[in-house]
């Protein structure tokens, strides 16, 4: 059974970071971003795919869980996944961490739905989704 899953390597920069050079709690989303946006491009939802059909998944959920402190210059892998598939929205699961030490920096959750714009109308997933996905599917 297939599941989509992605590893994305990033380093702190100094954005990333607060003047004691420790990353600030909002920058892990931006981490996280990223590695949602190569994982939605593995799910059919490609950058230049969004803007073409104007279909894009919104971010409608976060759960965030601060294991360790990242700082000023860690080079961290993010390892993201799809977790669970429903009928209109979906799970991503991610887990930060910095290889240098193994230490588990964080771990989060996000729900999304898929959105039809201009008009900001939620659409059923894709149907293959229900079988490509069936081991995903929401008990």
């Amino acid at each position: 059974m297939e599941t989509p899953t992605v590893q994305t390597e990033l380093q702190v920069m100094f954005f990333d970071t607060d003047y004691a050079g420790v990353v600030h709690n909002v920058a892990y989303l931006r981490l996280i971003e990223v590695a949602r946006t190569h994982l939605a491009e593995q799910l059919g939802m490609g950058l230049h795919d969004m803007v073409r059909t104007q279909q894009f998944p919104v971010v409608v959920r976060t759960e965030i869980d601060y294991r360790r402190p990242a700082t000023l210059g860690d080079k961290l892998v993010i390892h993201g996944r799809l977790e669970t598939v429903e009928r209109s929205r979906f799970w991503c699961a991610f887990r930060v961490e910095r290889p240098a030490d193994g230490a588990l920096i964080a771990t989060s959750r996000q729900m999304l739905a898929l959105v039809q714009m201009p008009s900001g109308k939620p659409l059923r997933l894709p149907e293959e989704w229900a079988v490509r996905y069936a081991h995903l599917k929401k008990a």
